[in-house]
């Protein structure tokens, strides 16, 4: 599935994930499409290499006396946890946000047939699943600030390019679109955003405020 991927993070979001400085929900966003692409795997890895480099030549700071000791206590004190069993349909780092796996997803309808549910995650981006039907078309919309789409199952088109499982769509403030689901299957995305959106229509405006989209 991995070489099908055509869309990819940008090298701005991977060395921000790297370095650690992301909101939960793009962390969230950027993990889940890392996880699912070999080459973003490759560059994350690489900027976690620069980081761990330029750790290395900083310099060290003395520690307690009793450093070691308290930290192996720490570990040795804390619980084994048994490891989660992974869903077949949900990439490892989205599994805990859903409660296991897509047939998990409490969704509520947001209108036309499309469902969403919002992810709970840090108040500084917003997080949510969007399930838009086979054939069904988003609202025309743009953006206050940044979005990342990544799709799970499915695929859509915007504009002449098609985003399959895997792909992530990076929209910014310059862009305006209109995404539409693929015919073949219903699409299931994972978005991100960290502004509300800019809607053309007067009836998904009226909506805004009750969606928090």
């Amino acid at each position: 599935m991995t070489d099908e991927i055509t869309h990819h993070l940008t090298d701005a979001l991977l060395m921000a994930y790297s370095a650690g400085t992301l909101p939960e929900a793009f962390n969230l966003a950027v993990a889940t499409h890392v996880s699912m692409c070999d080459a973003c795997r490759a560059a994350a890895e690489s900027y976690d290499a620069v980081g761990g480099a330029l750790l290395a030549e900083t310099e060290s700071q003395e520690m307690a006396a009793d450093a070691l000791s308290s930290a192996l206590a720490m570990i040795r004190d804390t619980p084994a946890e048994a490891p989660a069993p992974r869903p077949a349909d949900v990439p490892a780092p989205l599994a805990g946000y859903i409660g296991g796996s897509l047939a998990d997803v409490t969704w509520r309808p947001v209108g036309m047939g499309v469902k969403q549910a919002v992810l709970k995650t840090s108040p500084e981006a917003t997080a949510r699943l969007l399930y838009i039907p086979a054939g069904a078309a988003m609202p025309d919309h743009g953006h206050k600030g940044l979005e990342l789409t990544l799709v799970l199952r499915g695929a859509f088109f915007d504009e002449d390019a098609r985003f399959g499982p895997g792909d992530v769509e990076v929209a910014t403030e310059a862009d305006e679109h209109t995404p539409i689901a693929d015919i073949g299957e219903d699409c299931i995305c994972l978005a991100v955003t960290d502004a509300p959106l800019k809607f053309r229509g007067w009836l998904p405006r009226l909506a805004q405020p009750f969606l928090g989209i």
